[in-house]
């Protein structure tokens, strides 16, 4: 298993074997490399393939990086709310965004990679590689394996782009620099564009081999967890956003092929939920499909950890109608659960009630150090928050944390799978979803163990979802059915911090959810300031009038420096007030003007993103 820990310190040496990149926009001259003596073999093949994955299997990054991973990087969505007013979408055109980098930047309010194809170009060249070179030195299998390797990353990336741009530049070959009218095409039809992506994956299920080598080199059941998910991303928001409903019937179907392939493959939910995210060594555990490690020795390590430890401040944090939305172990929304303290929203009574999934992801008492009060450690050991207010070890620390990230699971995939299924069965004529294929999926992930410490706290599994008594919920949105309600709610707990969030209330065509109207969003917990969190009852708080809590009634309670046995009530997040409004242009990122600009000098044009 050590060699996989090898892959990302070869990527360095991988970028020296391409010397420049290319992008649509104003693109550095290719290079006269053409060095026959390195795309000799599979060896090397797979060296150039092991550049993509730092770019594609993020993990929890390195060192402070942020691109892609959770709790420091995907910030922005409904779950989560800071102090003062919350982040903005993008309100206007900016001035430049792109780039010819493959380190370059993302956009952290798309959820996705800024405009450039750089990487396009490098699955492109891969491919022109592997045809031109390096095919004569292989076996078909070996050929065809290592032609759905290449095709998985160019459709990868496509996939990234389409969900921040919508439609953009269709590439299916290296670009000599001299062909300035493909260089410089305008954008494609995104259904167009997802077409090509859905016919890339179709041969990377039909070639890409099963192993290779070893369990954590890409191979297919990999490749379908991805599949499984970008294809639902496409499908849902096809429908939603009433594009095309035969593309949508198309991607949904292959989501539910993907998802089968792997759900029939090894996997099985056998780990407590805590021990996906804060591991020191993922290779035993039987529900990780595919996973990035971290090692001192090499210098690949991560702050993703620290940013959970009781101490460091993540800055955004889980609000109260994120809370409000954790199913009751009973199987029951809070507002008709026969459990008791089901209404409680105290911090101590939630982690006996809910989920077991809310104890893993939450330390069990308030803190002042998060935002809302409620601070999640779900990517810390609970080892690593017993040195709150100690000097932390070096994996639990800064940027030295070493704990395996799990880059793809079994518990996305079934939920990826249901999902699609019970869209098809709701809007195009699919078979219906039965109690087997709940069992299979959301009764699976909420059969998982439940660690002996969090049992020693009262915590219990969650009853299995039935078909024939679905949940109630006051709060349903009325558009949504309730099987699909309660898949959307499995989903936002199984997810909670990753990547999944604000792509999902984009597909969904959920955006409004981030106008935060609703009082709940700018609020924490239930607490007892006095006795929980009494450092902010100070001289300095009372005067500046920054602590609130908010009573059942919506009364809200400011402290005065004489009323803090009045401090009870829902924590109200300091100078927590709604972002800046928006309308549906921010589904979409625009280009830069510059960008415009540069086709317009060549003699092309670059359109501007719709409704920008």
């Amino acid at each position: 298993m050590r060699y996989f820990r090898y892959i990302y310190s070869l990527v360095t040496v991988t970028v020296l074997f391409v010397s420049c990149n290319k992008e649509v926009l104003d693109r550095p001259p290719q290079s006269s490399y053409r060095n026959d003596n390195f795309w000799r073999n599979e060896d090397d093949l797979r060296l150039y393939a092991n550049g993509f994955y730092a770019n594609y299997f993020n993990g929890y990054n390195t060192s402070f990086t942020v691109d892609y991973t959770p709790v420091r990087g995907y910030t922005f969505s409904d779950d989560l709310t800071s102090k003062n007013v919350q982040a903005a979408f993008e309100s206007s055109v900016p001035t430049t965004r792109g780039s010819t980098s493959e380190v370059a930047d993302w956009l952290g309010t798309y959820a996705g990679p800024t405009w450039d194809f750089a990487w396009v170009r490098k699955a492109n060249l891969f491919l022109n590689r592997i045809d031109n070179v390096t095919k004569p030195n292989l076996s078909d299998d070996a050929y065809k394996h290592w032609t759905a390797v290449a095709r998985f990353f160019r459709a990868y990336e496509y996939c990234r782009l389409v969900s921040v741009f919508g439609d953009v530049p269709y590439f299916d070959k290296d670009i000599e620099e001299s062909d300035l009218p493909t260089m410089y095409k305008d954008r494609d039809d995104r259904g167009l564009v997802m077409d090509k992506v859905y016919d890339d994956f179709k041969y990377v299920m039909a070639n890409m081999r099963e192993s290779d080598l070893n369990v954590q080199n890409l191979n297919r059941y990999v490749a379908a967890s991805f599949i499984s998910r970008f294809m639902l991303f496409e499908g849902t928001f096809q429908h939603y956003h009433n594009l095309d409903a035969a593309r949508a019937k198309k991607y949904l179907e292959f989501a539910v092929e993907a998802g089968n392939y792997v759900m029939a493959g090894k996997w099985t939910f056998g780990s407590d939920y805590k021990a996906l995210f804060s591991s020191d060594n993922l290779s035993g555990n039987p529900e990780v499909i595919f996973y990035r490690t971290y090692d001192a020795g090499l210098g690949i390590m991560h702050s993703i950890g620290s940013y959970n430890n009781g101490t460091e401040v993540p800055g955004v944090d889980a609000n109260l109608v994120f809370i409000k939305s954790f199913i009751v172990n009973d199987g029951k929304v809070w507002q008709n659960s026969a459990v008791p303290n089901a209404s409680s929203f105290a911090i101590a009574d939630l982690v006996k009630t809910r989920d077991p999934r809310f104890e893993a992801s939450f330390i069990d008492r308030a803190l002042g150090t998060s935002a809302t009060l409620l601070y999640s450690f779900k990517y810390a050991s609970r080892e690593a928050i017993t040195y709150i207010g100690k000097s932390y070890p070096a994996a639990w620390g800064s940027n030295t944390n070493t704990s395996d990230a799990p880059v793809m699971r079994l518990g996305e995939v079934v939920l990826n799978w249901i999902e699609a299924k019970a869209e098809l069965a709701t809007y195009y004529g699919g078979a219906a979803v039965g109690q087997g294929d709940i069992d299979k999926s959301i009764n699976a992930i909420r059969n998982r163990p439940v660690d002996a410490v969090a049992v020693g706290k009262g915590v219990v599994k969650t009853a299995p979802l039935s078909l024939a008594a679905l949940p109630t919920d006051p709060a349903r949105d009325g558009d949504v059915p309730a099987l699909i309600w309660e898949i959307r709610r499995e989903r936002r707990m199984e997810l909670m911090l990753e990547h999944s969030r604000l792509l999902d209330l984009k597909r969904w065509k959920k955006l409004s959810n981030m106008n935060f109207t609703n009082p709940d969003y700018l609020m924490g917990p239930w607490v007892n300031v006095q006795a929980e969190v009494p450092a902010f009852l100070t001289a300095a708080n009372a005067t500046a009038k920054t602590v609130k809590v908010r009573k059942l009634d919506g009364t809200v309670v400011t402290y005065d420096g004489t009323n803090a046995a009045a401090m009870v009530g829902f924590w109200m997040v300091t100078g927590a007030a709604n972002r800046n409004a928006f309308t549906d242009r921010a589904y979409l990122a625009p280009v830069g003007q510059t960008q415009i600009v540069q086709y317009q000098e060549k003699g092309y044009k670059l359109t501007q993103t719709k409704l920008w």
